[in-house]
């Protein structure tokens, strides 16, 4: 299923830093993702709103950006497929004729320790967290190569440290990391390629508990807020002279 809108943005005239790009970002028809999507528009971006089964969020999603005065299209796709890979990004290729910002940020949160851990787990984690961006990078490469673009993985503290009670979560997390060494090196000069590596991100409505052993470990005594991860992305989609690093955005919780 495709929407989208060709408005003409309303503020189109206005100076913004990204203005005149185009991004996608996976899993925005949510939480993090949404945010992270709405802060690129905010920031003069036209948006590609990626969603597996959210199609009413993700046209809501698309419905605030064009308030914003951003041109937008939210497309499915299963980024465990590679053939709707490839789709996603024909279809955002041929609406927009260009790609300058790609985020990774869909991903899943799966426990499982050294007793739990099944195969289907395994595969899950390593399907979305970490096969799924190589691929979101491949077919997003000829046009972000056109446009000089970047590329923004989504590692996180657990790829860092290690979890015990989320093994292969952490394991896909650190390919991440790898991942991005990695792509940075291919898709240069044209392309750059980083990552940012979150510590707790709580959202509205979240539990308060989720907060309360990271605020032990943590330095500055805070979880993180959307607002400090979408900073980030904004900060790495326009630093010119950056490629391959990996920002830490945890509090000091690595610490």
């Amino acid at each position: 299923m495709v929407s989208f809108s060709r408005m003409t943005p309303a503020n189109s005239n206005a100076e913004r830093p990204l203005n005149g790009r185009v991004a996608l970002v996976t899993g925005s028809a949510k939480r993090l993702g949404r945010a992270i999507a709405l802060r690129l528009a905010e920031e003069g971006a036209s948006l590609v709103i990626h969603y597996r089964t959210s199609g009413a969020e993700a046209q809501s999603a698309v419905a605030e950006v064009e308030k914003l005065g951003r041109q937008a299209i939210a497309i499915g796709a299963d980024l465990n497929r590679i053939s709707e890979i490839r789709k996603l990004f024909d279809e955002a290729g041929h609406h927009f004729g260009r790609l300058d910002i790609l985020v990774n940020s869909a991903a899943n949160f799966l426990p499982a320790s050294v007793i739990s851990t099944t195969e289907e787990i395994w595969d899950a984690s390593l399907d979305s967290n970490v096969k799924a961006p190589f691929f979101c990078a491949q077919a997003a490469a000829p046009l972000l190569r056109r446009a000089k673009g970047v590329v923004i993985n989504f590692a996180d503290a657990g790829g860092l440290l290690g979890w015990p009670g989320y093994i292969p979560h952490s394991v896909s997390k650190a390919g991440v990391v790898m991942l991005t060494k990695v792509l940075a090196k291919a898709l240069a000069p044209e392309v750059r390629v980083n990552a940012i590596a979150p510590g707790t991100i709580t959202m509205p409505g979240d539990p308060p508990e989720l907060e309360a052993d990271f605020i032990k470990l943590a330095p500055l005594r805070r979880t993180g807020t959307p607002r400090d991860i979408t900073d980030t992305v904004l900060f790495l989609a326009q630093s010119k002279f950056i490629t391959g690093q990996v920002l830490v955005v945890d509090g000091g919780r690595t610490l």
